[in-house]
C-alpha cells in the first residue's frame, strides 16, 4: 500500500520558513511598536474558549467559520478562535471594567473552517486594534488613521480606500418593511452589484406592494460610489429616506473632508453598497487596497453595544489585518543577510566565550562551526584567533 504524504499540511494552512518567518516577526514587531505609540495596550485572548461565549454576539457570524471541540474536562462544547475581535470585546467589557475610552491591541493566530476572500489563508495571523468607549467621528477617525499608519510604517505604499455606512442600508431596509428574508436576499445582490437582479427583485417587490419611492431609494445605492462628490448626488437620489440616513451621510462627509486635511495623499472611494461585515457592524465601514490586488489588505469599522451580551454595553471601533498578507505586500526590507553572521569555532576557551557573547550583546548572529557546511546560517565574517585575542575577520 502507497504511504500518505506526511509532510502535506491542509489546504489553507501555512507555515513559514526562513527568512518569511524572520520577515513576519519583523512586520509583528513594527505593528505592535506602531500600536503602543499611539496608546494601545496589549492583550493576548486565550487560543479557545467555551462556545457559548466565543460565538456570543458579534460573534454569531462566525459559527460557521469555527472549529468545535470538546473540552476533555468539563464535556462542554469549546471553540477555536476564528477572529480575536470578540474576544477582546468580552475582556474590555467583562475583566477591565474601563468607564471611559479604553485601547486594546492584539496579535495572534486564527484557525478557521474555510478560507475567507480576504486572504486566501484558514488561519490567519491576524493583527489589529480596537477602541472601546467612544462613539463618534473622533474615535472612527483615530482608528483609520492608525490603520494607514501602521500599513505606512510596514511599507505599504500609495493605499487607496473604501468607506461606506451600514447604516444607511439597514435604515432604508427597515423603511421599506423588508424582512429578514428580503434584506438579506437583496443584500446579496448589492455586493454583486448585479444591477439585473436587483431591478427584477425591485419590480416583483412594487408589484407586491413595495412603495415607488423606497424602492426608488433601494435601487439607487449600487450606483452611489466615486469620489467624496458622490455624497451630494446621494443626498438627492436618498431624499425622503429615515433620518438616519441623512445622519450617516453627514458623517461620511465629515469624514471625507477630515481625511483630505491629514492624508492628502489618500486616494478614497466612497460606496454606499459597501457592507462588508453587515451583520456585525453598526455604522462607519473601511477597508484599505493595495495597487494590483483586489483584496483588502485591512479593514474595520465600527460596532457598537458589542459588550451587551457580557452585562456592559460599549461603543467599539477597530481595524484588523493579516500579516501573512501584509508581508506579501511590503517591500522586502528585513533579511538576514543585512546583518553580520559570523561563524566562530567550536570550544569551551573562556576568551572564546566571551567574545562571542560579546559580539551577539552587539547584534551580532554568531554561529558555532560544528564541521560541517552551514545551511541557512550562511557566514559573511569568521572569528579567527589573531595576535592574541579572537578577531573578526570578514570573508
Amino acid at each position: 500500500m502507497t504511504q500518505p504524504n506526511r509532510w502535506l499540511l491542509p489546504d489553507g494552512l501555512d507555515e513559514a520558513l526562513p527568512p518569511a518567518a524572520r520577515r513576519l516577526e519583523a512586520l509583528r514587531r513594527r505593528v505592535l511598536d506602531q500600536f503602543d505609540a499611539w496608546g494601545y495596550d496589549l492583550v493576548m485572548p486565550p487560543l479557545a474558549e467555551y462556545l457559548e461565549s466565543l460565538l456570543t454576539g458579534a460573534g454569531h457570524a462566525l459559527d460557521l467559520q469555527t472549529f468545535k471541540l470538546t473540552d476533555q474536562q468539563t464535556g462542554r462544547l469549546m471553540g477555536v478562535r476564528a477572529d480575536l475581535t470578540p474576544q477582546v470585546a468580552r475582556i474590555d467589557a467583562h475583566r477591565m471594567h474601563v468607564e471611559g475610552a479604553n485601547r486594546l491591541c492584539y496579535v495572534g493566530a486564527t484557525l478557521r473552517t474555510r478560507a475567507d476572500d480576504w486572504s486566501g489563508s484558514r488561519s490567519p495571523l491576524q493583527a489589529g486594534a480596537e477602541l472601546f468607549g467612544h462613539d463618534g467621528l473622533d474615535s472612527d477617525l483615530e482608528i483609520i488613521r492608525l490603520m494607514l499608519a501602521t500599513l505606512a510604517a510596514c511599507d505599504v505604499e500609495s493605499p487607496s480606500m473604501d468607506l461606506g455606512h451600514v447604516g444607511i442600508y439597514r435604515a432604508l431596509a427597515r423603511d421599506a418593511g423588508l424582512d429578514a428574508l428580503q434584506e438579506q436576499v437583496f443584500f446579496d445582490q448589492l455586493q454583486r452589484k448585479s444591477v439585473p437582479e436587483i431591478e427584477d427583485t425591485l419590480a416583483q417587490w412594487e408589484a407586491g406592494g413595495l412603495g415607488a419611492a423606497a424602492a426608488r431609494r433601494l435601487r439607487a445605492l449600487v450606483d452611489l460610489n466615486g469620489d467624496p462628490s458622490v455624497l451630494a448626488t446621494a443626498r438627492e437620489a436618498l431624499a425622503g429616506a429615515p433620518v438616519e440616513v441623512e445622519a450617516a451621510l453627514d458623517h461620511l462627509q465629515a469624514m471625507s473632508e477630515a481625511l483630505a486635511e491629514t492624508e492628502r495623499v489618500l486616494d478614497l472611494h466612497l460606496d454606499l453598497a459597501e457592507l462588508r461585515g453587515y451583520a456585525y457592524h453598526t455604522g462607519l465601514v473601511f477597508a484599505a487596497f493595495v495597487p494590483a490586488s483586489g483584496q483588502a489588505i485591512a479593514r474595520g469599522g465600527r460596532y457598537n453595544d458589542i459588550g451587551h451580551v457580557f452585562g456592559r454595553a460599549r461603543a467599539a471601533t477597530g481595524f484588523s489585518t493579516d500579516l501573512r498578507e501584509l508581508a506579501r505586500h511590503a517591500p522586502a526590507t528585513e533579511t538576514v543577510g543585512a546583518r553580520q553572521v559570523i561563524m566562530a569555532p567550536a570550544g569551551t576557551d573562556a576568551a572564546l566565550e566571551a567574545a562571542i557573547a560579546d559580539l551577539r550583546a552587539r547584534g551580532a548572529r554568531v554561529v558555532r562551526d560544528l564541521g560541517e557546511t552551514p545551511g541557512n546560517a550562511a557566514p559573511n565574517a569568521r572569528l579567527e584567533w589573531h595576535a592574541g585575542e579572537w578577531t573578526v575577520v570578514e570573508h
